[in-house]
């Protein structure tokens, strides 16, 4: 995957920490912990409350297991943590985890992630592209010469958004870039500030089921070619943004999906503790109040783990239900 700018803050921070240690091994090892540190997203997106719901689900079901859910900068972040042994889990998008595993998130020379463990796919992560109803943009050719929040530093967002603009043949020189997240992305375009926002998160997300409240808005599709284009340089595929999702919504919007997952330390996170937190996920998944609860099921939990490890202690659980494996 290409990355538009070689300099994110969450990437540079790690890349100075791997030049402290060496890059010949593995990143923050240490012994295994039930004290755990959940890394998620920003608060206006779907990993922070779905973070803070499974810790709780976490403490409840797994016995002696503490977990602090954490706001970041989402997933290069969280599995850079994860590399330097500070966090022990966190949520990420499942192309950037492959990205990790493989060397090749920028700036880092090739090092490979190598402590970083699949515990499940979670639910498909849709680029929403929104705009104010009453601007002139209506394709995502019209967001040359625009300025467009393209995601916090650090996060899958920012990876897709270069994605989807490079498959539209916007050059870095075509537009103007705001590095920021979710929630104030959604506030500056309320406000005029920037001309669109681009932002890659479980549907519906209430985030902009607020904006819409406040201002009208419309979601750009992406055509078939750009699609293409985009599944060729990433691990996103075709996805469309159902028509109920959103009120504002007449008819489904064709876009790509990336898959939310859930990975854990494979040094600090026992066998038996990486167990216990994947079974957790799925007996209580239907308890949690979030829309994409509906969405986590056995079935699906390999969707996009590429050629990210299974945690031993999930491998252990699905083998014991019978769910098919990579």
């Amino acid at each position: 995957m290409t990355f538009r700018r070689a300099t994110i803050a969450a990437i540079a921070a790690l890349a100075l920490s791997l030049t402290a240690c060496g890059s010949g091994g593995s990143g923050g090892g240490g012994e295994t912990t039930d004290d755990l540190t959940l890394g998620t997203g920003g608060t206006s997106g779907t990993y922070y409350p779905l973070g803070g719901e499974l810790a709780s689900i976490f403490e409840d079901d797994v016995d002696g297991v503490t977990v602090n859910y954490v706001e970041s900068g989402a997933s290069a972040e969280n599995l850079g943590k994860i590399y330097q042994g500070e966090w022990q889990m966190g949520f990420t998008q499942s192309d950037t985890a492959n990205d990790a595993v493989n060397g090749e998130l920028e700036d880092l020379d090739g090092t490979k992630l190598d402590n970083i463990g699949w515990l499940a796919s979670l639910y498909p992560e849709a680029a929403h592209i929104i705009v104010r109803d009453d601007s002139n943009i209506k394709s995502v050719d019209d967001l040359k010469g625009k300025k467009i929040a393209v995601g916090d530093a650090g996060s899958g967002t920012r990876a897709i958004s270069d994605a989807i603009l490079e498959a539209a043949d916007i050059g870095e020189s075509d537009y103007t870039p705001e590095v920021t997240d979710f929630g104030a992305s959604t506030d500056m375009l309320g406000d005029k500030q920037i001309d669109a926002t681009i932002f890659v998160v479980g549907t519906p997300v209430a985030g902009l089921t607020q904006l819409a409240a406040s201002t009208d808005v419309r979601l750009l599709e992406l055509d078939d070619d750009v699609v293409s284009a985009i599944e060729e340089s990433t691990g996103a595929e075709s996805y469309d943004i159902p028509a109920e999702a959103y009120d504002f919504l007449d008819d489904d919007v064709p876009t790509v999906s990336v898959f939310a997952a859930l990975v854990a330390s494979t040094e600090q996170v026992s066998e038996d503790t990486a167990y216990g937190l994947t079974k957790a996920v799925f007996e209580n998944a239907d308890g949690i109040t979030l829309d994409v609860g509906k969405l986590i099921e056995k079935d699906t939990a390999m969707q996009g783990i590429g050629d990210v490890p299974l945690h031993p202690g999930a491998k252990k659980y699905f083998e014991e239900e019978g769910v098919d494996l990579p």
